[in-house]
């Protein structure tokens, strides 16, 4: 199955020893804890191997010979409480450390999934990248637990293998006879167990891009009684997520059974052996109990290699998954030497020159388009559907980058600067208004968390914003609910203006902002835009006739290219495509205002306010 995240710019072909890279340069960091907890699982391992050692000292002298019966006991007492005080330890820094990795993967990811360009993200499923930053670092994590525990597992089984040898040599081949079959069943397992793994990864990842879509999508699921599609297309996944566990629980009752079973053949044939050496007076009791303690002691460790085994297997296929990601490179970033934007006044002088653009190379949508705009000038992008009039808004902030061609912002090319600059100096008001789940306060000082209530009231009296704010239950303290759909799509667009406001851009593009709110009520936001725009270099892309007039000049879109431009009445006298343009805009716009008349209005329990 193709992994549809990765299809964007991935570079798939890393390596077994590339995709555990990322880990091993992860518990670097962290190496001196991983020492301390692997410290502590030797004292652990100490004090577990001490029981079997003592209770034989026990048998044979402090019964048989009746020396300090009592000591022995109480030895034997003194290195259980070390036993279970270091297992709390050695569970304590296992899992510390390994959620010191799992958040810092985490970090690292998400910081490179913000960084990646908007073609990626435009091809990406969500819930994949959710997949791979949540379910994804959690087999990671589980992996990095089993680290400490493993290395103290493995220096119990060499400790305990001396000591049966020095012990008695024969009994220790007949008890240890069954190791090597261990570690081939081991193998086999590991590499049976991975595709499995795997396959349920991805369709663990392909059911949440599912429940991301029908969530955030609801109102759409809702509006066309599309409940029972979503609900199949969840079947489906469920079934498949189903279908690959089963072949993975298949593979473990395979394999796990025999990996379990092997070390018991062992302590049946210390029982038979031993216990004939012991009548024969080779052996004596309290060594065939020690041999038999031992010999139990090692069935955990051994099936808990088996563990760690598979919890590998499971980390390597997330880390391989994890890796796609953070092997894609950014086609948008910041330059190797940035320059700066000049603070001379005034600013906000834009210029496109000579640019050819297609988001599919062999697809252009713009070809050789020129715009020149002086500081403080505002004009409106007009053109029929796809003739590249928010593209040209993608590239000023570099969304994108230009294919040919060259965009400044104040005689700088935007490929010149950082990235944060340039969305630093221009501003959007999008077509589809988000806000985030907080405070109508938060989402206003959005880009700048730090500011004071002043500031944010100010920008919301710009914005036309702060009257309805006020009658919000917890005024700027309201908490808005998801992408903001407590409140009216005006409501929501005069919070998108008064966020552009308070980051005070150089350059201000509205694209499409009356899309959203309801034509009776556009001229109150063309109000607040209007004001915004004052003084401020903008770009209004308009797809209504109203919004044109907010502009000082009018740009007509066509064939990727700019055909005319002047005045609106000017266009309008002397350009028929311009006014058929006008004319489609006119008829779409109608036909809205038609819906919106026979709309029915909102429940008492939608908007938190009206428009």
């Amino acid at each position: 199955m193709t992994d549809p995240a990765t299809a964007p710019n991935a570079n798939t072909e890393s390596s077994g020893d590339s995709r555990w890279a990322l880990l091993w340069s992860t518990l670097k960091a962290q190496r001196r804890n991983l020492i301390i907890g692997t410290v502590v699982g030797l004292v652990w391992m100490v004090g577990k191997v001490s029981v079997p050692i003592l209770v034989r000292y026990g048998i044979d002298r402090g019964i048989e010979q009746g020396e300090y019966l009592w000591l022995w006991t109480l030895l034997i007492a003194l290195a259980g409480v070390l036993a279970g005080t270091f297992t709390a330890l050695r569970r304590f820094y296992a899992f510390r450390e390994a959620r010191w990795t799992e958040t810092r993967l985490r970090e690292r990811l998400f910081n490179h999934i913000m960084s990646l360009h908007i073609g990626y993200h435009d091809r990406a499923q969500t819930g994949q990248l959710m997949s791979r930053s949540s379910s994804d670092l959690n087999q990671i994590q589980m992996f990095v637990v089993m680290i400490p525990v493993t290395l103290s597992n493995l220096a119990m089984i060499a400790t305990v293998s001396v000591i049966l040898f020095l012990t008695d040599p024969l009994l220790a081949v007949v008890a240890l006879a069954a190791l090597p079959l261990v570690n081939v069943a081991g193998r086999r397992f590991s590499h049976a167990i991975h595709g499995a793994v795997l396959q349920v990864q991805v369709e663990q990842a392909e059911l949440a891009t599912v429940v991301e879509e029908s969530v955030s999508g609801v109102r759409v699921v809702k509006g066309f009684g599309a409940e029972h599609v979503q609900a199949e297309r969840l079947r489906t996944e469920a079934d498949d997520i189903r279908r690959v566990s089963i072949e993975a629980a298949r593979v473990r009752a395979k394999f796990l059974p025999a990996i379990d079973l092997l070390p018991q053949l062992g302590l049946i044939a210390v029982l038979g052996v031993g216990g004939m050496q012991v009548i024969n007076g080779d052996l004596t009791l309290g060594q065939l109990v020690q041999f038999n303690f031992f010999v139990a002691l090692l069935v955990w460790p051994l099936r808990m290699i088996g563990m760690a085994i598979a919890w590998a297997q499971r980390a390597g296929a997330a880390l391989e998954r994890v890796n796609e990601i953070l092997d894609t490179t950014p086609q948008v970033a910041d330059p190797p030497s940035p320059q700066s934007l000049p603070d001379e006044q005034p600013v906000g002088a834009v210029r496109f020159r000579d640019v050819h653009f297609g988001y599919d190379p062999s697809i252009p949508v713009l070809e050789g388009f020129d715009l020149d705009l002086a500081a403080g000038q505002s004009v409106a992008l007009v053109g029929a559907t796809g003739s590249g009039k928010s593209t040209v808004a993608r590239l000023l902030v570099r969304f994108y980058d230009v294919d040919q061609g060259s965009v400044s912002i104040d005689g700088v090319d935007v490929r010149e600067l950082t990235l944060h600059d340039v969305r630093g100096a221009v501003g959007i008001v999008f077509e589809d208004t988000l806000l985030f789940h907080d405070t109508v306060a938060a989402n206003i000082a959005f880009a700048s968390p730090g500011s004071d209530q002043e500031t944010v009231e100010r920008a919301a009296r710009l914005a036309g914003a702060h009257d309805f704010i006020m009658g919000l239950p917890d005024a700027y303290d309201t908490m808005l609910g998801e992408r903001g759909y407590s409140l009216s799509g005006g409501q929501r667009q005069r919070i998108a203006i008064a966020r552009a406001i308070l980051a005070d851009p150089r350059v201000l593009v509205l694209d499409d902002a009356t899309s959203a709110v309801d034509p009776s009520k556009e001229h109150e936001i063309r109000s607040a835009m209007s004001t915004v725009m004052d003084g401020r270099t903008t770009i209004v892309i308009a797809h209504r006739p109203g919004t044109i007039a907010l502009a000082d000049t009018v740009v007509l879109l066509g064939e990727g290219r700019v055909l005319a431009s002047g005045p609106h009445q000017e266009l309008l006298a002397s350009e028929p495509l311009y006014r058929n343009v006008l004319a489609a805009m006119e008829a779409a716009d109608d036909l809205e205002r038609g819906a919106a008349t026979v709309s029915t209005p909102p429940s008492p329990a939608a908007p938190v306010g009206g428009d």
